[in-house]
């Protein structure tokens, strides 16, 4: 076998000076990806924004949930004063309080990381309680206020 000639691969690439990728090819490549990210970016963002809003109705439908048990046991709805806490933690002046009334031990923000406005009694006609969240612009979470997600 020592006399037996070397083995040539004959479809073999060639690294030369030839091989890789021009500059043109990279700009193009580069190109493409920026129009991509151009169409499919602002989509994006734009869904991630509505799940926000659903998961905040979605927060407020579990909220009203626990406020509904708390007026069960207590016989009224938290005033503002005690606010969302009295959901937690039994307010001094209430008898039959039976919490916390929340799964967590706790009231979580709103998806943007604002605490939620309650208010009872209701600004509203034929509500017994507002619970807003500002939305995105985190400025006022009243009932009216553009932007703002409350009780229906």
């Amino acid at each position: 076998m020592a006399d037996s000639p070397p083995i040539e691969l004959k479809n073999a690439p060639e690294h030369g000076a030839d091989s890789g990728f021009t500059l043109l090819e990279l700009l193009v490549v580069i190109a493409i990806l920026g129009l991509l990210a151009a169409l499919v970016g602002p989509r994006l963002f734009n869904v991630l924004g509505t799940a926000k809003s659903k998961l905040a109705t979605q927060q407020i439908d579990n909220i009203g949930s626990a406020l509904d048990m708390y007026k069960l046991d207590v016989g009224s709805y938290p005033t503002s004063d005690q606010g969302l806490a009295a959901l937690v933690t039994k307010p001094n002046d209430v008898d039959n309080w039976n919490g916390p009334y929340t799964k967590t031990g706790g009231v979580p923000k709103d998806p943007w990381d604002h605490p939620w406005n309650y208010q009872a009694p209701s600004s509203r006609q034929g509500h017994d309680y507002d619970l807003c969240s500002a939305g995105t612009s985190g400025q006022s979470a009243q009932p009216g206020t553009p932007g703002a997600i409350c009780n229906p």
